[in-house]
C-alpha cells in the first residue's frame, strides 16, 4: 500500500525521499511508494544504499527544508536511544539563522496585532534586526515610558508552511506505523504529535511570554541569574515585547575579560538553578547552550529565549533525582535500575544487557578528572543504551540529558574545572529539603485532611460491617493452622488499632477546623489549640507506627 499523494504535499514527499535515499534507507523509500516519483527525478542524489552522508550535511539539508525540519531536527537530538551520538551532536547545533523580512511588513504586524500605529505604541523602534530566525526576528525598541524593550515579531504566513509541512510528515508517521516495525516499536505517530503540539506552543508568543513569567518568578532566589520580564500590553500570539538585557554571549568572552568573572559562582550558581528547575519546580528552560546564556554588564547571567521548556511530572522527579545521585556517586547498577523503574521494556529487551551497558559507563566516572565527566552526556549515552537493549525510557529523561549536556558546556565556559557530578553532590540535601518542603505546603496539608474526612466519613460503616460479621459469627480466617489464643489476640489487636485510628482521626479533623479559629495562643504562628491536638495526633501516629513496626511478629516464608 503505497501512500495517497496530495498535491500540496507532494513536493514535500520529494524532498524526504531523497533525504532518505541520501542517507541510505532506501528500503523506506521502496515502502513508502516514492521510488518510481523520484526515479525520474533528475535532481535525485543516487539511489545507493551504501553512500555515506556525514552528520553535518543531514543539519544543513534540515536547514534548507525550513522551520519545521530545523525544529524536528533539533527534536530528533533528544532521541539519543535512536539517533547515532555523531547526528545528535550535529543536529544539537541546529541554527535557523536567514534571511530577515523586510520592515514593512514587521510594521504591518505589529500594526495589526498591538492595534495602534508603531509610531503612537514605541518612542523609538529600529527596523534593522538583532537576529533572524525562520520563526521570526528581533527588533530593538523603547517605550513610550523610556523603556528598553526587545519586540520579537513572527515571520508572516510561518503558521501556514508549519501546518502543512505537519499535514504532510504526519501521514507518513501514520504510514510508518503501519508498515514498519520501528514505526510500531517506537510510535512515530505519537511521536509526532507531541512534537506538534511543542512547535504550535512555540508559534504562540503568549505561551512564551508566560513562560517568562514563571521561570523568573521560580528563580527569584537566585541573584545571580537574571530573566527578562515580559510587557504583557505588547504582547500577541504574534508579537513578544520583553525587556532588555545588556550582555554578551558568554561564548563571545575574550580569555581576558574571563578573569573578571567569578566563574566558579556563576557556574555553580546556574547548575543549582537548574537542578531546582527540574527536581523541584517541574518546569526548566530546555535550551540552555552557550547562546542562550548572556553575561549582562553587572556580571550576572541572562535566561535569554525561552520558547522551549521542559515539564517533569512530581511522581517521575524523585526517581529522576535518585538517578542523579547514582550516576555521580559512580554506582551503576544503582543507577540502571533507578533507569529500568521509570522505563518500558519493549518485546525481546535485553534487560541484563543494559544493566552491563549502565554500570560500565557509571563505574568509569570512578577516578575520571573533573573536565572530563560530563553528566549530561552519561545521560544521553543511557538513553542510547536502553534504545539498543529494547527499553524505552520517558522523553523527559532525554530532554534532560541533552540540558545537563548544554550546562556542562556552559559550566565549564565559565570556569574549566567545573565538576557537575560534585556539585549535583553538593546540592542534592538543599534539593530534597525544597521538594519537602513544597510538599508539606498548605494546599496538599488540605488535600490530605480532605482524604481524612472521607476516610473518617466512611470508616465507621466498614468497622460496623465487620463488628456485624463478628456478631454474626459470620467471619472466614484461612489458617494452615488454628491457634485460637493467638487468633484472638490478634483480633483485639486490630480493635485496638482501629480504635485509636478513629481518635487519631478525630484528633486531626478536630484540628483542621480549628485552624480557623484566631486565638492569642500560637504555636509556630498558627492557632494553638489546633496545633496541640495535631501535634497529639503526630505523636500517637508515630507511636502506632512504630510499635507495628517493632512489635508485630513478622510473616515467615513457607
Amino acid at each position: 500500500m503505497g501512500l495517497s499523494f496530495r498535491p500540496e504535499h507532494l513536493r514535500r514527499y520529494l524532498e524526504l525521499g531523497r533525504l532518505m535515499l541520501k542517507y541510505g534507507r532506501s528500503d523506506l523509500v521502496q515502502q513508502s511508494g516514492l521510488a518510481d516519483v523520484l526515479a525520474g527525478d533528475t535532481d535525485a542524489p543516487p539511489a545507493d544504499p551504501q553512500q555515506t552522508a556525514t552528520a553535518e550535511q543531514l543539519a544543513a539539508d534540515l536547514e534548507r527544508l525550513g522551520p519545521t525540519f530545523i525544529k524536528l531536527g533539533q527534536l530528533a537530538s533528544t532521541r539519543a536511544d535512536l539517533v547515532p551520538p555523531a547526528y545528535v551532536e550535529a543536529l544539537s547545533r541546529l541554527q535557523d539563522n536567514v534571511e530577515p523580512f523586510p520592515y514593512e511588513q514587521v510594521e504591518q504586524i505589529v500594526t495589526s496585532e498591538l492595534g495602534v500605529r508603531l509610531s503612537k505604541a514605541f518612542q523609538a523602534f529600529d527596523p534593522v534586526p538583532l537576529a533572524a530566525a525562520s520563526l521570526g526576528q528581533v527588533h530593538r525598541a523603547t517605550l513610550r515610558t523610556g523603556a528598553e524593550v526587545v519586540v520579537k515579531v513572527q515571520r508572516p504566513g510561518i503558521r501556514g508552511r508549519i501546518a502543512e509541512d505537519m499535514d504532510a510528515l504526519s501521514e507518513l508517521a501514520e504510514f510508518f506505523d503501519r508498515h514498519t516495525e520501528a514505526g510500531r516499536r517506537y510510535q512515530a505517530g505519537e511521536v509526532l504529535g507531541e512534537f506538534r503540539k511543542t512547535l504550535l506552543a512555540e508559534l504562540d508568543y503568549r505561551r512564551e511570554a508566560d513562560n517568562l513569567t514563571r521561570l523568573k518568578e521560580n528563580l527569584q532566589g537566585f541573584y545571580r541569574i537574571l530573566v527578562p520580564a515580559p510587557v504583557p500590553d505588547y504582547t500577541t500570539s504574534r508579537v513578544l515585547t520583553m525587556e532588555r538585557v545588556r550582555g554578551r554571549k558568554i561564548t563571545d568572552l575574550s580569555p581576558l575579560a574571563r578573569l573578571e568573572l567569578d566563574g566558579e559562582a556563576l557556574a555553580e550558581e546556574i547548575f543549582r538553578a537548574y537542578l531546582q528547575q527540574i527536581l523541584v519546580d517541574g518546569f526548566f528552560h530546555a535550551d540552555p547552550h552557550p547562546g542562550n546564556v548572556l553575561i549582562t554588564d553587572d556580571r550576572r547571567l541572562a535566561l535569554i529565549d525561552v520558547g522551549m521548556v521542559g515539564r517533569v511530572a512530581p511522581e517521575l522527579q524523585e526517581q529522576l533525582l535518585k538517578l542523579l545521585l547514582a550516576v555521580s556517586e559512580g554506582h551503576g547498577r544503582e543507577a540502571s535500575e533507578m533507569a529500568l523503574r521509570i522505563g518500558r521494556r519493549l518485546d525481546g529487551h535485553d534487560e541484563a544487557g543494559f544493566v552491563r551497558r549502565v554500570s560500565e559507563l557509571v563505574t568509569g566516572l570512578q577516578g575520571a578528572t573533573a573536565e572530563s565527566i560530563q553528566v549530561g552526556r552519561i545521560v544521553m549515552e543511557m538513553s542510547r543504551g536502553a534504545g539498543e537493549n529494547g527499553i524505552l525510557l520517558p522523553p523527559e529523561l532525554t530532554t534532560l540529558g541533552k540540558t545537563l549536556l548544554a550546562l556542562d558546556q556552559v559550566g565549564r565556559t565559565l570556569d574549566a574545572a567545573f565538576d557537575p557530578n560534585a556539585s549535583i553532590r553538593r546540592n542534592a540535601g538543599e534539593i530534597l529539603q525544597q521538594r519537602m518542603r513544597k510538599q508539606a505546603s498548605p494546599a496538599r496539608l488540605f488535600a490530605n485532611l480532605l482524604e481524612m474526612n472521607e476516610l473518617v466519613q466512611q470508616l465507621p460503616g466498614r468497622v460496623n460491617k465487620v463488628f456485624d460479621i463478628l456478631a454474626a459469627n459470620e467471619l472466614r480466617v484461612r489458617v494452615d493452622a488454628l491457634d485460637e489464643t493467638r487468633l484472638i489476640a490478634g483480633l483485639q489487636k486490630i480493635a485496638n488499632r482501629i480504635t485509636l485510628g478513629l481518635i487519631l482521626a478525630a484528633l486531626i479533623l478536630g484540628a483542621a477546623m480549628l485552624m480557623r479559629v484566631e486565638t492569642r495562643f500560637r504555636i509556630f504562628g498558627y492557632p494553638g489549640v489546633a496545633m496541640l491536638l495535631f501535634l497529639t495526633a503526630v505523636v500517637f501516629g508515630l507511636f502506632l507506627a512504630f510499635t507495628i513496626l517493632v512489635t508485630d511478629e513478622k510473616r515467615k516464608p513457607k
